[in-house]
């Protein structure tokens, strides 16, 4: 379990998930003595792409630190909480907070969420000087280690330590920090996935260009500009600031789908045509106007249409030069089929002639979002639905002392109504939404009252670190001592507020919560000394009770693919437990003696609904003897007249 990931960190290089993904594709690129023959691998990409021998590239101190850090496994455990996560508000909930170190965190959630995440939203630290920033974190590297590692000097090993773990809050510090967070969200992504990140001006432009290098520049979306409403410092010869950033990346640029967001009354007032049912329309020129409007641009969009009295008509500007329509010809039928083709007389140069527009109905349509979000809303008034512009942080103040009997306990939350919108135009009902700076828990506010408003059924992963409160705050007076504490109060707060005022809602308002660990140093030297014999399971002195068996269930499970909500069933074996999800059976309990392993075997043989092909034993809880004993056993299922083939695997 935990062995194991320390004994594989040992030997982990940077870029090593990098390298393993071309040792799978290209096994004919790594010669006899494993270097990579980038000859050879030019000579697969020649025809397919254009290779440069020029480029642009972010370098900073740290960055082979960084990516090193994304290819190290976590060695922290999940710990469920089990009181809360029982509670009949909770048990089913497929909304998951968890408590950690979001580097350890996304680590985790990438054994079972990989490519499933549609919406990434997150609130990074702005490393402004006074938000409290400065990185460090609980890597024991030495000198020694990072110059094997990383192939680089001395000098420029302890610079990196000196960052890392002193404590920094340069440019360096926080794109080290950032950096293989973003590595770890992007591979989170559907093909069609966005993350949205917000910034200010102290790190837009490191943040803009970090995540160039980690999406890609060309899944650059936009960069929102937002008004906060919160005029802050005084700035250069006087001035405030007054905006924040958004920026907004997809997986794949070709696969990414921008939502259109619902429209308010004013927009809709140019749908002014209606149709023999009632149903409000607009009517656009088929004809290309505007830029790219000759017949050059497009020559396969010059064609006939054909007109009620079977006139032909071409699409011909004002002055008759030759156009284009807006589509092409079979998309132009379709429309026809379809009954969105309404054909107009119009008079051009004194002549009455018939005319194409295609026909939008309101129904169909959205408002496209811009990247300008203005605020306007500092009074106490009901702004929902109202998009044309956003939430500023005065309405989140609000918002918060709301939840916290008037008191002000975050200082720098973000608005529902913002978060809202966020989600609406990156995700649909159904998906998920990970927010890895939870900070407020403003994302699970929106996300479960947009639910109970539009019968929609988004799901959340929210991660927050136990980052104690500033000593004397608001937060601190009214009880609380770590930002993940307030964060899940709030949940909770909302939870009840969105019940009143929708009493009759359906949807999820609870959530499951779990908490990372790193193993003390106790387990460890435990662990260090266990050896796989009898003698060696008594020096142990029982590591399973230091983790417990409901912390080896949940990390496997996420480990071995599963999600938070997967169903698992307890299995009796004679008297020993034993828990079964789909493809795998945990045998984590101390215990198994012969009896219970018949009892296994017969199960195997006599059951034809429980065949799970993966048993995964907890090491430590077993005897040498009674693993041979199951090894055997297990070989003997092969050789069966049911030729069961099972893979035994043995975790330490």
């Amino acid at each position: 379990m935990i062995k194991d990931i320390i004994n594989a960190n040992e030997s982990v290089v940077p870029n090593g998930k990098e390298m393993d993904i071309l040792k799978t594709n290209f096994p004919s690129c790594f010669k006899s003595d494993g270097s990579f023959d980038m000859e050879r691998f030019s000579e697969y990409l020649k025809d397919k792409v254009d290779i440069s021998h020029e480029g642009y590239e972010l370098k900073f101190l740290g960055k082979s630190y960084a990516k090193l850090l994304v290819s190290l496994d976590t060695e922290t455990v999940i710990v469920p909480d089990d009181e809360h996560n029982s509670k009949p508000e909770n048990i089913n909930s497929e909304n998951v907070y968890i408590s950690g170190d979001n580097l350890d965190a996304l680590k985790h959630l990438l054994k079972s969420y990989s490519g499933e995440v549609k919406c990434i939203y997150i609130d990074p630290p702005y490393n402004t000087g006074s938000d409290g920033f400065v990185y460090s974190d609980s890597f024991k590297f030495t000198v020694e280690d990072l110059t094997e590692k990383l192939s680089i000097d001395e000098e420029e090993a302890q610079r990196i330590l000196n960052l890392t773990n002193r404590g920094s809050a340069s440019h360096s510090a926080w794109l080290t920090f950032m950096y293989p967070r973003l590595q770890l969200a992007r591979d989170l992504l559907d093909d069609d996935g966005i993350i949205f990140i917000s910034i200010d001006d102290n790190e837009q432009a490191n943040c803009k260009i970090v995540c160039d290098d980690v999406f890609g520049e060309n899944n650059f979306l936009t960069c929102i500009t937002r008004a906060t409403g919160t005029p802050t410092g005084g700035g250069f010869d006087g001035l405030v600031n007054e905006l924040d950033y958004i920026l907004v990346y997809s997986k794949n640029i070709y696969s990414a789908v921008i939502r259109g967001l619902e429209m308010s009354e004013s927009d809709a007032e140019i749908y002014n045509e209606v149709d023999e049912n009632g149903n409000r329309y607009l009517t656009r020129s088929l004809r290309r106007t505007g830029g790219e409007d000759r017949r050059e641009d497009r020559p396969t969009m010059f064609y006939p249409m054909i007109a009620p009295d079977g006139t032909e008509i071409f699409p011909y500007g004002p002055t008759g030069y030759e156009s284009r329509w807006i589509c092409a010809q079979n998309t132009a039928l379709q429309l026809e089929e379809d009954g969105l083709i309404e054909w107009k007389k119009t008079e051009r140069n004194g002549e009455n002639g018939w005319h194409p527009y295609q026909k939008y109905y309101l129904e169909d349509r959205t408002k496209k979002p811009g990247n300008i979000w203005k605020q306007v809303f500092d009074s106490e008034e009901d702004v929902d639905g109202l998009w044309d512009d956003t939430e500023g942080n005065k309405k989140a103040t609000r918002d918060i002392r709301s939840l916290f009997n008037n008191q002000k306990v975050f200082e720098t939350a973000k608005p529902i109504g913002l978060m809202e919108k966020i989600i609406s135009i990156g995700s649909s009902s159904g998906d998920i939404i990970v927010d890895f700076f939870a900070g407020s828990s403003t994302t699970a506010h929106a996300i479960m009252r947009d639910n109970a408003k539009n019968h929609h059924n988004r799901k959340y992963i929210l991660i927050q670190l136990p980052e104690a409160v500033k000593p004397g705050s608001i937060a601190a007076q009214a009880g609380y001592s770590t930002i993940d504490q307030l964060g899940i109060e709030r949940i909770k707060n909302a939870a009840t507020a969105i019940k009143q005022e929708y009493p009759d809602t359906s949807a999820d308002l609870g959530f499951k919560h779990y908490t990372l660990k790193a193993p003390n140093q106790k387990t460890i030297d435990k662990i260090e000394k266990f050896a796989p014999t009898g003698q060696g399971f008594v020096i142990t002195n029982n590591i399973l009770s230091d983790f417990g068996v409901p912390t080896v269930l949940y990390t496997w499970l996420i480990r071995d693919g599963y999600k938070f909500d997967a169903p698992v069933q307890t299995v009796d074996l004679n008297g020993y437990r034993a828990y079964w999800c789909k493809n795998h059976l945990y045998l984590i309990d101390e215990g198994m003696d012969e009896n219970a392993i018949k009892a296994l075997i017969d199960k195997y043989n006599t059951e034809g609904a429980f065949n799970p092909p993966n048993i995964v034993v907890f090491g430590y809880s077993f005897h040498y003897v009674n693993t041979e004993n199951l090894k055997t056993n297990i070989k003997i299922l092969k050789d069966s007249e049911k030729n069961l083939k099972v893979n035994l695997d043995i975790r330490y």
